[in-house]
């Protein structure tokens, strides 16, 4: 049990801290409050990506008593369901009317005491660093009174706003080698990173899951940053990683990805059981860390910008393949079950590698029945015809201007 006295103490230096930050950089993301009469606004992403700005952003723009209250508080860290009684003893003695809450679900049953707070007229605004906040099974518990956003780090266009910088092969070049959390693009401070990368892993994962082996779980970590654009499956990186089991592996890609850390894209198949044996590509989050965490000693800026085009898609859809069916194509985006996007990404197009960079293109795009697709390079600029597909070469930096 958790005193009134300290959940009380705990609010109020939370609001002084929050008033002293910048308010920050405007974010592409236009959180849903339009919504929020009747549900809660719960917005997930990884780490230092920016989510308390953005908070501070949403609760200098509302109207009325607002409270807000951070659970990762150390004081708060035993705070169990019980504990909601004597918070609401404090919603009463002040008229508030809108909740920001973040990082709530590390309380047990969280889910339950929300729609309580619907219930009785509240609206409810909740961040999290864990992807379980978008689970389908929130619909269950919160009957689908929730409207789900993600949060990243900086895009490209928001990493040159935020330097005041021009859209060039120049700004692309910086951006892959910071990436976009905004403490470090600050301070260049790789320490940071570091710092983040194992929190993430001791917090998120080892302690919420209880692994008991940490290290093996960091060797894993490592391996996928250091292989970022290339396919991997659990069965072959049993061994060579030291992991007992199969089913392990998977789980831990399970939490990797929940965390926000890194991302598994699956092969496109019509057959469900095919997507969940082929091998998956792996994507980090953010290009920064991989230059702090990967153990690679080549630089492959190909790869890198593979992972760069891959985040610019997943901040618009949320399902996203790969294609190789006589040819091999990085990325088919769906939207509502009906293909929006065929992108191929080659960092530069040459007489080397054209043919199977448009080969691969070209056969995604006939086996979709797609018209026109992409090739995102480095700073190649070109539009061609083959048979009836449209194919329009496009530099990055002019590409990841498309919101």
């Amino acid at each position: 049990m958790i005193l009134e006295s300290v959940i009380a103490n705990v609010i109020e230096q939370q609001w002084q801290r929050l008033k002293l930050r910048e308010v920050g950089l405007k974010r592409e993301l236009e959180p849903a409050t339009i919504s929020l009469s009747s549900h809660a606004l719960i917005i997930s992403g990884i780490r230092r990506c920016g989510k308390s700005t953005l908070l501070l952003q949403m609760i200098r723009a509302q109207q009325g008593e607002v409270l807000y209250m951070n659970f990762e508080s150390p004081q708060l860290y035993d705070f169990a369901i019980t504990d909601f009684v004597r918070l609401d003893n404090l919603l009463r003695k002040k008229n508030y009317e809108i909740l920001f809450f973040d990082e709530i679900q590390l309380v047990d049953g969280w889910e339950m005491y929300i729609r309580q707070k619907l219930d009785e007229g509240f609206k409810v605004v909740i961040t999290g660093s864990n992807a379980s906040l978008l689970s389908k099974e929130l619909g269950t518990r919160l009957t689908g009174r929730h409207i789900t956003q993600e949060l990243f780090p900086f895009s490209y266009t928001e990493f040159i706003d935020f330097l005041h910088l021009k859209p060039n092969a120049e700004s692309l070049t910086r951006y892959l080698q910071t990436g976009g959390f905004p403490e470090y693009i600050k301070t260049n401070d790789e320490e940071q990173l570091y710092t983040l990368f194992e929190d993430i892993l001791i917090r998120d994962i080892v302690a919420r899951y209880g692994i008991k082996d940490a290290k093996s779980l960091q060797r894993l970590a490592t391996y996928l940053f250091s292989n970022i654009g290339n396919r991997v499956t659990a069965t072959k990186l049993k061994q060579p990683l030291s992991i007992g089991a199969t089913s392990t592996v998977l789980t831990w890609f399970s939490h990797l990805e929940l965390s926000y850390l890194l991302a598994f894209v699956p092969m496109f198949s019509h057959s469900t059981k095919a997507q969940m044996i082929n091998p998956r590509k792996v994507y980090a989050i953010d290009l920064g860390l991989v230059n702090v965490i990967s153990n690679n000693q080549t630089d492959d800026l190909g790869l890198k910008l593979e992972n760069l085009i891959f985040l610019h898609l997943r901040r618009k859809y949320d399902e996203i393949y790969y294609f190789d069916d006589k040819g091999e194509c990085d990325f088919v985006a769906f939207q509502k079950g009906k293909v929006v996007e065929i992108i191929q990404v080659c960092y530069q197009l040459t007489p080397d590698n054209m043919k199977r960079e448009i080969n691969g293109l070209v056969k995604a795009m006939q086996f979709f029945n797609i018209k026109k697709a992409i090739i995102v390079t480095y700073s190649n600029a070109d539009q061609m015809q083959v048979d009836d597909c449209e194919i329009q070469v496009t530099p990055a930096f002019e590409y990841l201007k498309s919101k």
